[in-house]
């Protein structure tokens, strides 16, 4: 569960997020879509204090946060509720695929290298990786490593992942293999907020869409609602742009 009540975060004197609040009940998986600069990743980087925010309440699972008040110690405990997806996989270049993974169970979660081994190879088998074990990133293509951050996060066993446009950063042709990990992840229960430019993906794998634009969250609802009869101005030119030519049987397709 995720609980997000006022959050503010602005860079100088660039306020990027206005005040946000936001419920995500446990094991729904939510995605956020807006344009460049609508303030998506800061909002995820706020939730577990990769950006600290000015102001508001962060709950992750049992965790509650006061960003006023936030302390090194309240910090960690919310951290240790979740796990983070980047863009361009921030994968260890001298460790393998194994030693990846298996670095945030040893350090973060103190298990031994056995036991971190054990719930590593787990997880790599999960996303299709187990015979690459012993690679290192420059071997692998981007959509290998972009599954072994997911099988890292993974590892961890969070409350909640999140992932911050997790194929923006990878050749068309591979999108595909690392959004069919995603949903496999949906599918099991847990829960999941997601900055995607992937509509069709979005459309497909969500409990609840959120719009974001100039720092607040301009409307939310179901995929059928956002996609085939979205309320706000804003979001109708966003979804109309994104899908240029195609918008129209694009849309249409989303009502079936």
């Amino acid at each position: 569960m995720i609980y997000l009540h006022g959050i503010k975060k602005a860079f100088g004197n660039h306020e990027v997020l206005k005040g946000i609040n936001l419920t995500i009940e446990k094991g729904k998986v939510v995605t956020i879509l807006g344009p460049s600069g609508s303030g998506k990743t800061t909002l995820l980087r706020c939730i577990n204090f990769l950006e600290k925010p000015d102001e508001g309440i962060v709950q992750v699972g049992d965790v509650k946060v006061e960003a006023a008040k936030a302390n090194k110690k309240e910090i960690l405990s919310l951290r240790k509720q979740s796990a983070m997806v980047f863009q361009h996989y921030n994968l260890f270049a001298h460790k393998t695929v194994l030693g990846n993974v298996m670095e945030g169970l040893i350090v973060a979660k103190k298990m031994n290298k056995e036991e971190a081994r054990e719930r590593s190879e787990q997880v790599l088998e999960k996303v299709g990786l187990l015979d690459k074990l012993n690679y290192f990133p420059s071997q692998l293509s981007g959509g290998q490593q972009q599954r072994v951050g997911i099988a890292r996060a993974l590892a961890l066993n969070p409350e909640v992942i999140l992932f911050d446009e997790p194929t923006s950063a990878l050749d068309p042709e591979l999108v595909g293999e690392v959004l069919a990990v995603i949903k496999d992840i949906a599918d099991e229960g847990i829960t999941m907020l997601i900055v995607t430019h992937e509509m069709n993906f979005a459309r497909d794998v969500s409990d609840q869409v959120l719009f974001m634009d100039g720092g607040l969250i301009i409307e939310k609802g179901s995929p059928y609602e956002i996609f085939t009869k979205p309320k706000e101005e804003r979001t109708r030119k966003f979804l109309k742009r994104i899908s240029g030519e195609t918008s129209v049987s694009w849309l249409q397709e989303t009502a079936h």
